[in-house]
């Protein structure tokens, strides 16, 4: 690597013609200027200059060198520039949260997008584990998660609460025991299925549900397409758990039924980036439109 100071000294030079005026203008000595260029001169292995008297001429090599070094400045420059410019409006900006929540927050980033045309937002539709993960291994800055994440490792701020719902198919009988009834159905399988599941019973407060062992329910399908998740239920096959949300923006609601809780079954939503981390201007729009859904 060439020396910066070396580099320096000898723009410096090739710019005033002159090696006292080098001097003055660097606050160095004549003979020290003589000796940054001697050893850059060694380190590229051509000479840079062709002294005659007390005058020089810069050798074809010089020029390249020269060249180089005055585009290491600008480069330099522009990256100062670019650090201490935050537009709030302009940049990537990436995100993960499960699908149900993708479902339901992509229109309004779009919005957002339309609005500012060069602020470019990355969403991930993924599970609670798989978000956490990304997030402390830089892949992305911010996530959203349902169970609160290790303080020790993220920084989290509550954005709300969500409903959880059990789906059953239209026809599935309402007057028999819940446990045998799902036990018979079967679970449609998604990313979130058990953990949703899981929760589901232990806030139903349901002393039916209490009696389900989750890892003996029957698989009968899995999707990973949250706008899919449905369809086999809406057909009679299986059951599962989604969030409201995601409930409600299905296009074939009439033709499924779900089963009414003793007490509401609420998972709440973490806006979750890695502990310490400081992210640009561009969070703070993004954060605005995403806190404003949950208020």
């Amino acid at each position: 690597m060439l020396n910066p100071v070396w580099l320096q000294t000898f723009v410096t030079l090739v710019d005033t013609g002159h090696f006292t005026q080098t001097a003055e203008k660097l606050f160095m000595t004549q003979p020290g200027v003589s000796q940054h260029i001697k050893k850059l001169e060694q380190v590229c292995g051509h000479p840079l200059i062709k002294r005659e008297n007390k005058s020089f001429e810069v050798t074809e090599q010089g020029r390249l060198v020269y060249h180089h070094a005055k585009k290491l400045v600008s480069n330099e420059q522009a990256l100062l520039e670019q650090l201490a410019f935050d537009d709030p409006y302009a940049g990537d900006c990436t995100l993960a949260c499960t699908g149900a929540v993708a479902l339901f927050l992509y229109p309004k980033l779009l919005t957002l997008q339309v609005q500012h045309p060069n602020l470019v937002v990355r969403l991930k539709a993924a599970p609670n584990h798989q978000v956490l993960t990304d997030i402390k291994q830089g892949i992305i800055d911010q996530g959203i998660v349902t169970d609160i994440p290790n303080q020790s490792l993220f920084d989290a701020i509550e954005l709300g609460k969500e409903e959880l719902c059990l789906v059953v198919p239209l026809n599935a009988p309402t007057k028999v025991n819940k446990a045998q009834l799902l036990q018979h159905l079967g679970l449609v399988c998604h990313p979130d299925a058990e953990h949703y599941l899981s929760l589901y019973i232990a806030q139903s407060k349901d002393q039916e549900l209490k009696q389900l062992d989750i890892k003996s329910i029957p698989e009968v399908g899995f999707i990973n397409q949250i706008s899919q998740i449905l369809q086999p239920i809406v057909k009679g096959i299986g059951f599962t758990v989604l969030p409201k949300s995601a409930l409600e923006s299905f296009h074939d609601v009439k033709h499924l039924k779900v089963l009414t809780p003793q007490h509401p079954v609420i998972e709440r939503l973490y806006l979750v980036k890695k502990k310490n981390r400081l992210l640009p201007a561009r969070y703070e729009t993004l954060n605005s439109v995403i806190e404003s859904e949950w208020r």
